[in-house]
């Protein structure tokens, strides 16, 4: 098993930064890929950015140049790193793992979640 705690949510301004960060404890070695997913009240669940545990990443077109994803294998951590947030990014952020490197847009087939940390971005 695998757990994932989320940090760094909050209120942030339209065009200003936030970093989340991830940390994740218990059967890590097995964890091949880790995500961020977002999602608002009546929207589906949707790819932020995804990153392998070689460094391979995925983001959404929508956050593309705005977000970056990183990891700290040593230490077990995973970043998101937000810079210029819009409103339309306000949303529950969740930290997500799957033991193998397929990525899917809605978070389907993750192994494990954290459960998450709010977003709100005023304008």
């Amino acid at each position: 098993q695998v757990q994932l705690v989320e940090s760094g949510g909050g209120l942030v301004q339209a065009g200003g930064s936030l970093m989340l960060s991830c940390a994740a404890s218990g059967s890590i070695f097995s964890t091949v890929l880790m995500g961020w997913y977002r999602q608002t009240p009546g929207k589906q669940r949707e790819l932020v950015a995804a990153m392998t545990r070689g460094g391979r990443t995925n983001y959404a077109d929508s956050v593309k140049g705005r977000f970056t994803i990183s990891r700290d294998n040593a230490k077990n951590l995973v970043y998101l790193q937000m810079n210029s947030l819009k409103p339309e990014d306000t949303a529950v952020y969740y930290c997500a793992a799957r033991k193998t490197m397929i990525v899917t847009t809605s978070g389907d087939g993750m192994d494990y979640w954290g459960k998450g940390t709010l977003v709100t971005v005023s304008s």
